[in-house]
């Protein structure tokens, strides 16, 4: 894989973000498919290896976030990533319209209750980052649906929003909990094209919804609302990472490096036994052989 910096992809709130200007398509990293299934596959497993590191040392936990416009590729990514990394150390959650019992809980907690366990990483298909997007783009979810006081939906709702995420995820950063925040900035031709290709295509229509097309119409609204919660909610220890998603290959890639190199930065090691344990554990290879 062509070396890259994954800082070039870090929003951390140093300078303003402009979904402008970063862009939907780069330059390949891979040179051909089999190149690419090669290099997908060597990060796969080093993810797996560290993965593993972590269960073991059972210290920290990771929360990798996914949002996007759709059809940019989040179920795609998240397939493809975490392939081969061992069921028991992860798990994903996608986060749909909110029921009737989330809306009667504070808007952060049907996300709170799915946070990882330490040594454990937990992918987030959509997340508490709705409420400052979807919310904001359609304000009558607000008025009508969030079952919170009238006097508390003010002009200022949207900055405390961003205050209680940043504080929240400063929280699980103090905890040992490693947040990785992924915008896929896709262009809206490639999602045009790629939801005309889910209603042509049978093995994806399924997924197709005629509010996707709605949704599409506030484009520009969307873009807009992007822009802002980036750059309300990017800090150095919990930046965003704005990563090109017109080439799915590329967008694979990228993500997969990101994590991976997130990973080795966590001091963590396999847990070390004690002399007595050792011993102890010699003592049992002798009983094994005795069994035999």
């Amino acid at each position: 894989m062509k070396k890259f910096n994954i800082k070039d992809y870090q929003i951390t709130g140093s300078e303003n973000f402009n979904p402008r200007n970063h862009p939907t398509k780069i330059k390949d990293f891979y040179e051909d498919k089999v190149d690419y299934e090669a290099i997908l596959k060597s990060l796969q497993t080093e993810m797996d290896e560290l993965q593993s590191i972590m269960y073991a040392h059972s210290k920290y936990g990771v929360l990798a976030v996914f949002q996007a416009m759709d059809a940019a590729g989040k179920d795609g990514t998240m397939k493809a990533v975490f392939q081969g990394v061992h069921p028991l150390g992860m798990s994903f959650y996608s986060f749909k319209r909110p029921s009737e019992t989330e809306l009667n809980h504070d808007y952060m907690w049907r996300c709170y209750k799915e946070l990882p366990e330490r040594g454990k990483m937990q992918i987030f298909n959509r997340s508490y980052y709705e409420e400052v997007l979807v919310v904001k783009v359609h304000p009558e979810i607000l008025e009508n649906y969030q079952k919170i006081p009238n006097e508390l939906k003010g002009n200022d709702v949207w900055k405390k929003r961003y205050q209680d995420i940043k504080h929240f995820e400063d929280y699980l950063a103090n905890n040992g909990i490693v947040v990785i925040k992924f915008f896929l900035n896709v262009s809206k031709e490639e999602q045009g094209n790629r939801l005309i290709e889910r209603i042509e295509d049978i093995t994806k229509n399924w997924k197709f919804e005629e509010g996707d097309i709605k949704e599409r119409g506030f484009w520009n609204e969307y873009q807009k609302a992007y822009e802002e919660m980036i750059n309300e909610t990017s800090t150095e220890k919990n930046p965003w990472y704005v990563v090109p998603a017109d080439d799915k290959k590329n967008m694979r890639l990228i993500v997969a490096k990101i994590i991976v190199e997130k990973l080795k930065e966590l001091r963590m090691s396999y847990p070390e036994p004690d002399e007595s344990r050792k011993l102890t554990l010699l003592g049992l290879i002798d009983t094994i052989k005795q069994q035999n």
